[in-house]
């Protein structure tokens, strides 16, 4: 009885002295593996991680850009410092020979980090997308928007007034620092790619300039819901265009106000203001809003019908009308 007393004893101790011994070995493993092993990378290594990136998928990429060297250390070190939801999407660049721990602070807490993901929403004014960027860290948004409303670009053959309406929605990695102009310059190179490849020979068949085409686009992105009414919508504009008749078209009153209304006063209808499309035919000056490709589409290829006026139905689409009474019709039905 004391024999197999005292083996269970030894037993015990010796169990406790190996877990000792493993509890160490880790302990210097995990302490090496994040502090001590600076073997990656190997040489100056870019890594881009996307939108959505879990954390166990940005170890995965670290390490398959040879960036770390221990994915369940660093998922670990990350863990213990509570840090494992805290990385931003974006571009990193880092040097060579850093530690796992020195990686995950510059992944976090800056040095790192060298572009960053922004969506600009379809739809958005260049103040709006002025003040997105700043947001995201990419500069003052006033000196955006003034670099928007003073730069230009060449469409075709046509100069446009400004940037309104050639800052293409979508989302872009942007280098942290960017100037405006080089800002511009991705939003309105990406603007040349969506344009129709058709865009002069649709604007010479539309007696119109490529810009005036694009401020249709932008007055369909902001008042049509549905992708399938847009080019309707599209030629609606071009009939009254055709027949002289102001275009009437909310969306341009509403640029011109400091703040959103959901229903413009007579006050509004009678400023006299050079967007105010209910006192001035023909378009407004400019775009009033960054067009998608739906409406960029819809523009430059309407579809022909006899419809002079449309209204909202409040369930995502609108109603179409030849003729004032029809459409008096549609806004005694639907605007009740």
């Amino acid at each position: 009885m004391i024999r197999a007393l005292r083996n269970l004893i030894g037993l015990v101790i010796a169990i406790a002295i190996a877990s000792c011994v493993i509890v160490a070995a880790a302990a210097i493993w995990f302490s090496h593996a994040v502090h001590g092993d600076v073997s990656l990378p190997r040489q100056s290594t870019r890594v881009i991680i996307p939108r959505g990136s879990t954390f166990s998928e940005i170890t995965r990429e670290l390490a398959a850009q040879q960036v770390i060297q221990n994915p369940l250390a660093f998922r670990l070190l990350a863990r213990l410092r509570h840090e494992d939801n805290a990385v931003r999407a974006g571009e990193y660049r880092f040097a060579p020979h850093q530690s796992e721990s020195d990686i995950l602070r510059r992944l976090l807490h800056g040095g790192a980090q060298v572009a960053i993901w922004v969506t600009i929403p379809e739809g958005f004014t260049a103040r709006q997308i002025a003040d997105r960027l700043s947001d995201s860290g990419l500069g003052s948004g006033d000196a955006l928007y003034d670099a928007f409303m003073r730069d230009s670009i060449v469409v075709g053959p046509d100069r446009t007034k400004n940037l309104e309406g050639f800052l293409f929605p979508s989302t872009y990695l942007l280098p942290i620092g960017a100037s405006p102009s080089a800002i511009e310059k991705v939003l309105t190179g990406q603007f040349r790619k969506e344009l129709p490849s058709n865009a002069v020979s649709a604007a010479r068949k539309l007696h119109l300039s490529i810009p005036q085409i694009v401020t249709v686009a932008s007055l369909v992105e902001r008042e049509a819901k549905a992708d399938n009414e847009r080019a309707l919508m599209a030629g609606v504009y071009y009939n009254r265009l055709r027949l002289q008749m102001p275009l009437q078209v909310d969306a341009t009153l509403e640029y011109t106000l400091p703040a959103h209304k959901t229903v413009l006063t007579d006050a509004d209808v009678g400023r006299d203001d050079p967007y105010n499309t209910y006192k001035h035919a023909g378009l407004p000056p400019t775009p009033i809003a960054n067009p998608g490709e739906p409406s960029l589409i819809a523009a430059f290829d309407p579809k022909p019908s006899a419809y002079l006026y449309y209204v909202s139905k409040g369930d995502g689409h609108s109603a179409f009308a030849k003729t004032l009474a029809e459409h008096n019709a549609n806004v005694a039905r639907y605007l009740k």
